[in-house]
């Protein structure tokens, strides 16, 4: 993947959801591409960061639903494994996690393995 970071779509996806669900803004307020320290930056250190405000605001994580849209690779072989370190980055359990994959059916960018997007929901508690 090419972006500015080091382009991770689902991670960026979560980041800005649970940001969103605190209304802390997103991941470019956070992040902004015109800084160059942003430049090739770990999106778990980023993902990381956006929780250390959620938290410092007085939210926990109840869980996170997410979708990749994307023609290849295959999510499920890996579905398990990315829960995993997803959660490992949230500090909650895997369980609390919802991952699925979607293709393109071989239409538009995604189904022409142009792109790959995720979209993600955060629902938070206020401690």
């Amino acid at each position: 993947m090419v972006g500015h970071s080091d382009a991770d779509v689902l991670l960026h996806a979560i980041t800005d959801a649970i940001l969103g669900a605190a209304a802390l803004g997103d991941i470019g307020q956070m992040f902004p591409d015109t800084d160059p320290a942003n430049r090739s930056r770990d999106s778990a250190k980023m993902l990381s960061a956006a929780l250390d405000a959620v938290k410092a605001i007085g939210f926990r994580i109840i869980n996170i639903d997410c979708i990749v849209f994307a023609q290849r690779p295959k999510l499920l072989p890996h579905r398990q494994t990315v829960r995993e370190r997803i959660a490992d980055i949230l500090q909650i359990e895997p369980e609390r996690i919802g991952l699925k994959g979607k293709t393109g059916e071989g239409l538009g960018p995604i189904g022409l393995e142009e792109a790959i997007s995720a979209e993600c929901v955060a629902l938070l508690e206020k401690k």
